[in-house]
């Protein structure tokens, strides 16, 4: 029997099992389908603490994990198929194995809504991004034309940010107004290098033959009109999906999904704790997948030496 499962393994799942690890609880991993989680996608993180000139997103992953197995984490590379939280110990069926474990750390992270347009996919770290606050610097969108989908709170913020490097930010949102709230709506219309585009879908990314974002496909949903807006990235805001599916009705969430922390990080089965993007609808960063990460492990282990007194 596990003392400490960790399903997951982005930033959150690596520091969770660096922490449960040097307490030496030997905890496991299993990384899912994307060992490394969504940050592996990005070409480079810049505002990660410790890398002045940047680092890979996969190169940053596999060394919180090879870190992390320094101190004793054991990595299993297999795909959680159930949860039973019924009853302690919980069990989990990986690959058609079960495992049976003293607490479970979820982390799982969560997953960009796509717009699932042509060209969309094929240059995503080619000028399809879908953090501005992790990408915008880059120098590829410097002084350059860019395109924000969404028309939120995240896509405001996301062209609000952008300001600072491209010469000029369109923000593509397919009604006449924005679901933002109030004052962030007003900040992001009053300021003069945003340029809203009404009532618009993106219907394709420009352009596979150059391998790079050059532009995309506009169509005015009220006019039927198409024409091609020329940019140098697009930046696509229009929310997550944190991937709960498997936790439905065992664990409780909101209306969205993510998971809600009854206590500190603990859930409201005893014993299950969460960190990361699953449970983080505002945020949503490395480092601040990273503390929780922290934060669920230390949490896990004291309730492990309190059942042990």
């Amino acid at each position: 029997m596990e003392k400490v499962v960790i399903i997951g393994s982005g930033p959150a799942g690596w520091t969770a099992a660096l922490y449960t690890a040097r307490a030496q609880l030997a905890p496991l991993v299993l990384t899912g389908k994307q060992p490394g989680g969504l940050l592996t996608t990005t070409s480079v993180v810049e505002n990660f603490p410790g890398f002045p000139e940047g680092v890979d997103g996969y190169e940053l992953m596999t060394k919180m994990q090879k870190q992390a197995e320094r101190f004793g984490a054991k990595t299993s590379f297999g795909v959680v198929e159930s949860v039973d939280f019924s009853q302690r110990p919980f069990t989990l069926v990986v690959d058609g194995e079960k495992v049976v474990a003293e607490t479970v750390i979820i982390a799982t992270g969560a997953g960009h809504k796509h717009l699932g347009v042509h060209g969309e996919h094929e240059l995503e770290t080619k000028g399809v991004t879908y953090c501005a606050t992790c990408d915008g610097a880059l120098p590829a969108f410097r002084n350059q034309p860019l395109v924000v989908v969404g028309g939120g709170d995240s896509a405001c913020e996301e062209a609000l940010y952008l300001t600072r490097f491209g010469s000029m930010v369109f923000l593509v949102h397919r009604r006449d107004s924005l679901r933002a709230s109030k004052i962030m709506a007003e900040r992001t219309l009053a300021h003069p290098k945003i340029k809203p585009v009404w009532d618009s879908v993106v219907t394709e990314v420009l352009d596979l033959k150059q391998d790079n974002v050059t532009g995309v496909k506009l169509k005015n949903l009220k006019t039927g009109e198409e024409k091609v807006l020329p940019c140098a990235g697009v930046f696509i805001a229009i929310g997550h999906v944190p991937n709960t599916e498997l936790f439905k009705g065992k664990i409780t969430t909101d209306e969205n999904g993510f998971i809600v922390p009854q206590q500190g990080t603990m859930t409201n089965v005893r014993g299950v704790f969460v960190a990361g993007d699953c449970a983080d609808h505002v945020y949503r960063q490395a480092i601040t997948a990273a503390g929780s990460g922290c934060a669920a492990a230390i949490d896990a282990e004291r309730f492990l030496a309190a059942e042990n007194q």
